[in-house]
């Protein structure tokens, strides 16, 4: 869930925080929930169904899982009360392999999406991604906007390719980190995109300057709503946040 980027201090306290969220998750009571996996190139990958109605794929954050950014904070129960969820732990994270191997990961992770909605036998979807991904998701539509209903990018905005972020990124010891840097767009990809996107984002998270503030520039028409009184690793905690992305995709599921 954390981005790269950070001051060292913040790194330090979302670390904390997304402990405690580990915690919380394992007290919370879920949603009844379909656990199923299945596999590509070799890996075990691990995803929750729950609902049903028009397709809403979750990816979670950079060291995140199904289980702490969207079932602890109540997401999947709330959106799946209208709509088909389907959440996935991203190799490297969750209840999925974690191979060692950086092609497992970055772009891989794209394709991961889709052999997911394949397996699934599902065409289209609306996106939603947190954090790290948000940046999947964004990836996800440029690539495949034939498989997108929309996108909601939740504590993320654009990571430019080339740029001084994707850089921090590809300087990572971590392969899954390091494998980020695969995942930068360029402007003209960006703006060519006609799949429907809204950016979710707390109202004092770093995140804003990092990724939001460079994709406003470019796409001032995406709508960007602040998420009253949260930082990065809270946001996804705020009722506001959940009813955002419900309003989001009830509007463009009829």
């Amino acid at each position: 869930m954390m981005a790269v980027g950070f001051p060292r201090p913040l790194r330090f306290a979302l670390a904390t925080i997304i402990a405690c969220l580990a915690l919380h998750a394992a007290t919370v009571v879920a949603a009844p929930l379909e656990s199923g996996r299945f596999r590509v190139n070799g890996v075990n990958i691990h995803y929750v169904l729950a609902g049903s109605g028009t397709p809403v794929v979750l990816i979670h954050g950079w060291h995140s899982s199904i289980a702490m950014n969207w079932q602890a904070p109540g997401i999947i129960a709330a959106l799946s009360r209208n709509h088909q969820v389907i959440a996935i732990d991203l190799p490297g994270y969750g209840q999925s392999d974690k191979p060692g191997d950086e092609a497992a990961y970055g772009k891989q992770w794209v394709d991961d999406v889709i052999a997911l909605l394949d397996h699934l036998g599902i065409a289209k979807a609306h996106i939603v991604g947190y954090s790290l991904g948000g940046i999947i998701a964004l990836k996800f539509i440029v690539d495949h906007p034939d498989r997108a209903i929309s996108g909601v990018l939740g504590g993320m905005g654009w990571l430019p390719e080339g740029g001084p972020v994707e850089k921090i990124w590809a300087s990572m010891r971590e392969p899954g980190g390091r494998s980020v840097a695969q995942l930068g767009l360029t402007e003209a990809q960006v703006r060519a995109v006609k799949v429907p996107v809204v950016i979710l984002v707390g109202d004092h998270d770093p995140v804003r300057k990092l990724y939001v503030a460079p994709l406003q520039r470019v796409r001032p028409d995406w709508p960007v709503i602040d998420i009253a009184g949260a930082g990065h690793a809270s946001c996804i905690f705020k009722t506001q946040f959940t009813d955002e992305i419900e309003r989001w995709i009830d509007a463009r599921s009829r």
